[in-house]
């Protein structure tokens, strides 16, 4: 009987031994899996909180004052991600040597910025034609209906020619190009244009002409070979000056508006540039281009717009009752320049970021030489489109506009034989006919345009 207690009980401590161990092992199990489940809470905490960092922070970026200030050239969210987008990617890379190669022996390789743009388009096509390689680059920013720069850019699609989408101020994105491309020219279109506009957003401005211009020397210094540089400066740069014709050698330290400034600027930038690294640089001061395919804020496309639409134009005089007048140039015109200033332009003379010998600098004049009155404008207009133009004279408000232009071109045509051969009634006749038929508008004024060809 005892033995059987004594048994009972040794039992009895082995199944609660057990039972301990049990408990114990479940314990810690337990704990176990609420360590996993803590950590797991933990990661998944930490990404959502990451994740919604990220997305206040992109929130913050497009909507802050500062940026928003400067909607049509701050690209930061886009600069942030379009290195790492464009910086990969062998299809992506062939398109940009395709399109910069060459296709006739000796042609240029040449970078065009601001490519989906007015001024853009045509060079680049008139390059491509003639058997250049051709890469564009532009921001398509919304100064004015993007649209219209996809439509250029689709004309340009259909000609082989590739348009990178990104910003002057992407460092890195104009780095990788020239580590695809060793490009042997850069034509320099890309700018925020507009005199009036800068009343607006004057910083758009400083960001684009000054800040993006620099950028764009930065990396071509430091390539190698160095490219040779044409870029577009604009008659803005005149400002106050009363001699006229206007001439490279009349002084030009009296801009009348932010823009003529930061043109003004990108000159003496250039300057600096030449002197210190080596740079061949051609500043081209383009005087009131207008054409097919050409910018919905100037005069001659607005007032077209609206003379057809029956809303009224806006004729400006001076204070002192003066007609304002352009010295209107063409688009074939300033295309023909454009090719001439690079075809002249002599090799950069630097080598890792350092001069090596005197490199060329040079600025020049492309206009018309035949300044008319915008009255003179509308007139023209208004045959064409058989409309009478609801017309309102009032005195030029002080925004930055100046009352003429008028270009003296002998610099260029002694250097390259630059000579404007389109008058303003038959270089409107070609954009009006353009304009009916991009917008779609069939009327008996297409058909008298039509008759006239």
């Amino acid at each position: 009987m005892q033995y059987y207690t004594t048994t009972m009980a040794a039992s009895s401590l082995t199944d609660l031994s057990k039972t301990t161990k049990l408990e114990r092992y479940n314990s810690y199990i337990r704990r176990v899996n609420n360590t996993k489940l803590l950590a797991a809470s933990s990661k998944l905490l930490f990404r959502v909180t990451l994740l919604v960092a990220l997305i206040l922070i992109l929130f913050f970026t497009l909507n802050h004052p500062l940026l928003s200030a400067n909607q049509y050239h701050s690209h930061t969210a886009h600069n942030f991600l379009s290195s790492a987008f464009y910086g990969s990617g062998a299809a992506w890379e062939k398109q940009v040597r395709h399109s910069s190669t060459p296709s006739r022996s000796n042609g240029l390789s040449v970078l065009v910025t601001g490519a989906a743009g007015f001024v853009g388009t045509h060079c680049s096509l008139a390059l491509k034609k003639r058997g250049d390689g051709v890469l564009g680059l532009d921001n398509f920013n919304s100064y004015y209906d993007p649209s219209l720069k996809r439509a250029r850019q689709n004309l340009l699609t259909k000609h082989q020619i590739f348009v990178v989408e990104g910003d002057l101020n992407d460092a890195e994105l104009l780095k990788k190009l020239f580590d695809i491309v060793p490009f042997s020219h850069i034509l320099h279109l890309a700018a925020q244009a507009g005199v009036r506009y800068a009343m607006q957003n004057p910083l758009s401005y400083v960001n684009s002409n000054i800040a993006g211009f620099v950028n764009l020397l930065e990396v071509a210094k430091n390539a190698y070979p160095q490219p040779a540089i044409v870029w577009a400066s604009s008659s803005s740069v005149y400002g106050l000056n009363t001699n006229v014709p206007f001439s490279e050698q009349h002084r030009t330290d009296q801009p009348a508006s932010l823009y003529a400034a930061t043109k003004k600027a990108g000159e003496e930038i250039a300057h600096t540039y030449n002197h210190i690294y080596g740079l061949s640089l051609t500043g081209l001061r383009f005087f009131t281009v207008y054409g097919p395919w050409g910018r919905p804020d100037m005069a001659y496309f607005f007032f077209t717009k609206d003379i057809l639409h029956g809303q009224g134009v806006n004729l400006y005089v001076t204070q002192d009752d003066k007609e304002v007048a352009r010295d209107f140039t063409y688009i074939d015109d300033i295309v023909k320049g454009c090719l001439g200033a690079l075809d002249t332009a002599e090799k950069s003379t630097g080598s890792g970021g350092k001069k090596r010998a005197p490199a060329q600098l040079r600025v020049y004049n492309l206009g018309n030489t035949s300044p008319l009155s915008v009255v003179k404008l509308v007139s023209i207009l208004e045959g064409l489109l058989n409309v009478k133009a609801k017309k309102h004279v009032i005195r030029m408000p002080r925004n930055g506009d100046v009352p003429f232009t008028h270009a003296n071109v002998s610099l260029a045509y002694r250097d390259f034989g630059y000579k404007p051969t389109t008058d303003l009634s038959t270089g409107l006749r070609k954009f009006v006919k353009w304009y009916l038929s991009y917008y779609g508008i069939q009327s008996k004024v297409k058909k008298e345009i039509e008759s006239h060809q």
